[in-house]
């Protein structure tokens, strides 16, 4: 049966409706999601499908709603608006996110200091066949004072 005659044949019914049972498609997952946000629904269902059920109305069965599943009738039961919490509910939150970046800052500038007091060398990589030349080369004190200063 087709979503559309399935949304027709729901109108006016319950979400736990012995209806709504009979008409669905078996789902991997649960059938009944509860208080979800639309981070959650678009994690489970994608994003075009979060956004078609949040300009959904309470209250009625509606539809239908595509996503990476196929397409859905659903029925919301109540939408919640988010708010900005006050400062106490979040206190303990925030304290906690404000250390741990004043942790990292204090590794980051100790992390800093230690590498100022080294010096790091990285040998230039030498080719066999240069390598080969400077042993056939004699040493530099051997050599007289000019060629000294120019093999430096």
């Amino acid at each position: 049966e087709d979503a559309a005659a399935a949304l027709d044949r729901l109108a006016g019914q319950a979400v736990d409706s012995e209806a709504a049972e009979a008409l669905a498609d078996r789902f991997m997952y649960q059938d009944y999601y509860a208080d979800q946000t639309s981070v959650s629904l678009a994690k489970d269902f994608g994003p075009q499908f979060a956004v078609a059920v949040g300009s959904l109305a309470p209250g009625s069965w509606q539809g239908p709603v595509e996503s990476g599943f196929g397409w859905h009738l659903v029925y919301i039961d109540s939408v919640i608006p988010g708010r900005v919490p006050a400062f106490d509910e979040v206190e303990g939150e925030v304290k906690t996110a404000w250390l741990g970046v004043q942790k990292e800052i204090g590794w980051q500038k100790a992390y800093k200091e230690m590498r100022a007091r080294y010096t790091l060398r990285i040998p230039v990589p030498v080719d066999d066949a240069a390598l080969a030349e400077s042993r056939a080369a004699p040493p530099a004190a051997d050599l007289p004072l000019q060629e000294q200063e120019a093999a430096l």
